[in-house]
Formats: C-alpha cells, structure tokens, sequence
C-alpha cells in the first residue's frame, strides 16, 4: 500500500486493539536539572553581526 492508502475491509470491521498490553512511558524518566555554561573568544556585537549577514544571505 502506498502512503495515505487503506484498505477499505479495515473501514468496516472493527479493529481488535489490545490496549491491555501496553506499558506507559514515562518521559521525565531521565529529565536532569543542571547548568550548561561555556566560554567564547567572539563579543556580543560579533554575534549581532555575524547574524545580521546570515540573515542578508537569507533575503537574497
């Protein structure tokens, strides 16, 4: 079957879902509270600089 295709016999039986089986996820199972710090050569108004050309590239 290609991509948005179905085949219509699964339209009308209903599906047997066994919704028993499945274990939750827990998505904060590896959440960590910390700092990310880091040090750069390049100033403030290099940065700005730097984005204000990235952006010309952009328009053109």
């Amino acid at each position: 079957m290609g991509f948005g295709s179905y085949d219509e016999s699964e339209q009308q039986q209903p599906q047997d879902d066994d919704d028993e089986d499945v274990e939750a996820v827990n998505v904060h199972e590896h959440d960590h509270d910390g700092q990310l710090e880091f040090e750069s050569d390049v100033t403030t108004d290099q940065l700005v600089s730097q984005l204000g050309s990235m952006k010309d590239d952009d328009e053109e």
